[in-house]
């Protein structure tokens, strides 16, 4: 079986150092739930909390509506795959993944019957007899998440569990993962500070910074309309530009430098006269070659065709970088010093409070509000 998991006011914190200082969660049954942030921002730390791993400060941990706070990890019925495998050198793949069950004392034939299924599942039962040490990086990682659903557990914990491997294989292992998890339909919490990875697993993220929870939703939502300037910057890649909004006769306009545009999703309660700042990413930058045309002028610095897109890196007339990502064209490919006019995807470009802390426009769906 899986359970949910629900998090209320967690604190943890080492001597006077906090580094958890109030975090409440809910996390649905079933759920590939992962939660992402840069070095240090407390998402190992919370995961070793629901573990039992790490000691807990303040606020209550639940699974289902059994409260786990004093209970000792063996007895929480979690899987753990961490980073660097942690599987035992001197036993075969079979008895890898056979320990945690043997540890339960099951009979031998529901052993052996569990064991065979995980292997096949992971695709690793022609590796059975093999040691470790004969192992490729993924098979290895495969052995330790057999050996880790193996046992059933209501929840699985993992652990940046594709750091060592390199990029090919993390593409492959990342969907195996995807897959094994919705298959056995378990309850899933993910650790990573890789946003492609988080995006290609997860139905929903957790962007940490600091030890709070910035916004949780899927990853569509948290990359299209994130809730501040941090989450927009550290999902993907973004120019980040100064701007103001004006209202004019009840409808509001993106003001950037010279340029203009009428914007239909800035939330009412926002819908005021003031300095904004804009996020746009690479491909809501719509290039115009007329160095004429209205928007905000530039001069392209630098052109990288890469087949299906061209990358162009260009200065604004206000001095500012920015980097466009446009579908190549039959046409040549600008080159350096030629000059361009840029305008906005206005549908698509996220506009924030001058101080980044919130997003300004409609259709920001952030669980932590709910």
């Amino acid at each position: 079986m899986s359970v949910g998991i629900t998090i209320d006011h967690a604190l943890k914190k080492y001597g006077d150092n906090v580094i958890i200082p109030d975090l409440s969660l809910k996390i649905r049954e079933g759920e590939f739930f992962t939660l992402l942030g840069p070095s240090g921002c407390g998402k190992t730390t919370l995961l070793r909390m629901i573990a039992g791993f790490n000691s807990i400060e303040g606020g209550d941990f639940y699974f289902g509506e059994k409260r786990i706070n004093d209970l000792d990890p063996a007895k929480r019925n979690i899987g753990m795959v961490f980073q660097n495998y942690a599987i035992f050198p001197h036993y075969t793949v079979r008895k890898n993944v056979e320990f945690g069950l043997k540890n339960k004392k099951l009979p031998k034939d529901e052993i052996q019957q569990r064991t065979d299924r995980f292997l096949k599942l992971m695709q690793i039962d022609t590796l059975a007899d093999r040691m470790p040490d004969r192992l490729s990086g993924g098979q290895q990682q495969r052995v330790a998440l057999a050996r880790a659903l193996c046992i059933e557990p209501d929840v699985l914990l993992m652990d940046e569990p594709l750091s060592n491997l390199d990029a090919k294989l993390r593409v492959e292992m990342r969907t195996v993962i995807k897959n094994i998890q919705h298959d056995v339909g378990i309850s899933c919490v993910y650790v990573t500070h890789d946003q492609e990875e988080a995006m290609a697993v997860s139905d929903r993220i957790a962007v940490m910074n600091g030890g709070i929870i910035q916004h949780v939703g899927t990853p569509k939502s948290i990359y299209q309309r994130p809730a501040n300037l941090f989450v927009a910057t550290f999902i993907g890649r973004t120019n980040v530009m100064k701007g103001k909004l004006a209202v004019e006769n009840g409808r509001a306009y993106l003001c950037i430098d010279d340029y203009k545009a009428e914007l239909d999703t800035v939330a009412d309660k926002y819908k005021q006269p003031q300095d904004v700042t804009v996020s746009v990413r690479p491909e809501e930058l719509l290039l115009n070659r007329d160095p004429n045309g209205d928007g905000m002028h530039a001069v392209v610095k630098d052109a990288v065709f890469l087949g299906l897109n061209t990358h162009y890196f260009v200065k604004l007339d206000s001095g500012e970088d920015a980097e466009i990502i446009q579908e190549s064209s039959i046409e040549d490919t600008l080159t350096a010093g030629a000059r361009i006019t840029l305008t906005v995807n206005t549908e698509k470009v996220n506009v924030f409070t001058a101080d980044g802390s919130r997003n300004i426009l409609t259709g920001v769906k952030n669980d932590l509000e709910v």
